[in-house]
């Protein structure tokens, strides 16, 4: 498995990622936040790939100079075998090398099933970003 930068044929394979690791309601909140970062800047968008197919994928943003993980989806085949903390990490550089000031978790009730991961990575409490919807990216 290794992750590398989303690349323009990997918009239906993610698509597909995304509507079978996230729930229904997940997948239609994170639809419209994925299009628009891959508009704005899709360099922040990172899939894991296994024998050339995604299994895994990790929505990022930059808002007011802090990177902020908004979603991650995992392929639920794949799911504890390291995936999520490669993504997180693959992105957790992306963001050093923008040199924002601050890296958040954006949770929401789709996500919260994450935060054990970001807090084993070292994420703490005051990390934590309780609403997405502030973000640019969700309009």
């Amino acid at each position: 498995m290794h992750v590398r930068s989303f690349q323009l044929s990997d918009v239906s394979p993610v698509t597909d990622l995304l509507q079978t690791a996230l729930s229904e309601e997940c997948f239609e909140n994170t639809i419209e936040p994925f299009s628009r970062q891959l508009s704005w800047d899709s360099d922040l968008i990172v899939v894991a790939e296994d024998e050339e197919e995604i299994v895994g994928a990790l929505i990022g943003t930059i808002e007011k100079n802090h990177g902020c993980y908004f979603r991650i989806a995992v392929h639920p085949n794949y799911r504890r075998r390291g995936v999520g903390r490669s993504l997180v990490s693959a992105m957790e550089s992306r963001f050093q090398a923008r040199k924002v000031s601050g890296i958040y978790v954006a949770v929401d009730e789709h996500n919260s099933f994450a935060l054990p991961l970001y807090e084993a990575m070292g994420y703490s409490e005051n990390q934590i970003f309780k609403s997405v919807r502030k973000l640019s990216i969700v309009g």
